[in-house]
């Protein structure tokens, strides 16, 4: 008895690892036969786990959603993971989800060991508050999340930078949190193009589907497609050359405006935009690096009006 069920729940935490597993997979991953399987499947049943079987000649199984959310399985790293990202959460700007995520925190509390909350509180951070971005409505979020995941087409209605809304048809390829929104990167079907899309102005439209098999994305790096993408937005771009590497900590925070692009060991370029040329010298003033601007020359003036202002407030502090 102690054995089938270390067995099931060795078994549920392969059903929980990924969307659909072949019985003959199950059965090598545990070491027993294929009825063996579909008898533990039985089981799992009668505890009350929504388990979908294909009946085709792979016999997959997938663990579906059902009327209630069943006991889920953890490993360390993943009780960890949760518990940390459930504190971030709290403060995450996602319309619904703060107070949700201290609820569950609190139960995770309850129940994990306390060799797991001294690695826990080995990576608390303190949170500075900080204007907040635009709220993402939780259940847009996770329908998207859910899209991206399980590779269905994704459809809905969005309204653009200036208020125009479109319908949009898609292939949904990966969420990304940048400078405190939400983005989703995706094929755009009737484009035929990559697209980016800020979640807070998506309306999803159900159902989703049908599956697709995920394209390339340009370059493999969503996060650095969003960059670029974002700073392509603005109306005043600018290219600078900054006098430390590319993968120093002044670039590394420099990618909060824009894109790094390597140029040898002692330099690299930053390319980023903002809604005025002012805009872009209050940007440059916050860097703590020397740089050079390559481009545009009109960028010279507002640097020297900025430098005059700061030569005159430091005059009246200098004895």
């Amino acid at each position: 008895m102690k054995e089938t069920s270390a067995r099931l729940l060795r078994l549920l935490s392969l059903l929980q690892s990924r969307r659909e597993w072949p019985g003959a997979e199950l059965a090598e991953h545990l070491g027993v036969s294929t009825r063996t399987v579909r008898r533990d499947i039985d089981k799992l049943r009668d505890l009350d786990y929504p388990i979908d079987v294909d009946m085709g000649p792979a016999g997959g199984y997938r663990l579906g959603a059902g009327g209630r959310l069943p006991p889920l399985l953890l490993d360390d790293e993943e009780a960890v993971a949760v518990a940390v990202s459930l504190r971030t959460a709290t403060g995450s700007g996602v319309t619904g989800v703060g107070e949700a995520a201290l609820r569950a925190l609190l139960k995770l509390e309850q129940v994990l060991p306390h060799r797991l909350w001294r690695r826990i509180e080995a990576l608390r951070v303190s949170t500075v508050q900080t204007p907040a971005g635009p709220a993402v409505d939780a259940n847009e979020l996770t329908a998207v999340a859910t899209a991206c995941r399980d590779h269905e087409r994704l459809r809905f209605d969005y309204h653009g930078r200036q208020g125009t809304p479109s319908r949009r048809d898609t292939e949904p390829h990966e969420l990304v949190t940048w400078s405190k929104r939400w983005y989703l990167v995706a094929w755009d079907l009737d484009r035929r193009d990559w697209r980016t899309f800020r979640v807070d102005r998506i309306r999803t439209r159900t159902p989703t589907g049908p599956r697709f098999s995920p394209r390339e994305l340009p370059g493999g790096d969503a996060a650095a497609f969003v960059a670029r993408s974002v700073d392509q937005a603005w109306p005043y771009q600018a290219t600078v050359k900054l006098h430390v590497p590319a993968d120093s900590a002044t670039a590394r925070r420099a990618t909060t405006y824009g894109r790094i692009e390597p140029i040898d060991r002692d330099a690299c370029l930053l390319h980023f935009g903002a809604d005025t040329l002012h805009s872009l010298a209050f940007l440059l003033g916050a860097l703590d690096v020397d740089f050079e601007v390559e481009h545009p020359p009109e960028l010279a003036e507002q640097l020297l009006r900025a430098a005059v202002r700061y030569q005159r407030a430091a005059a009246k502090l200098v004895p």
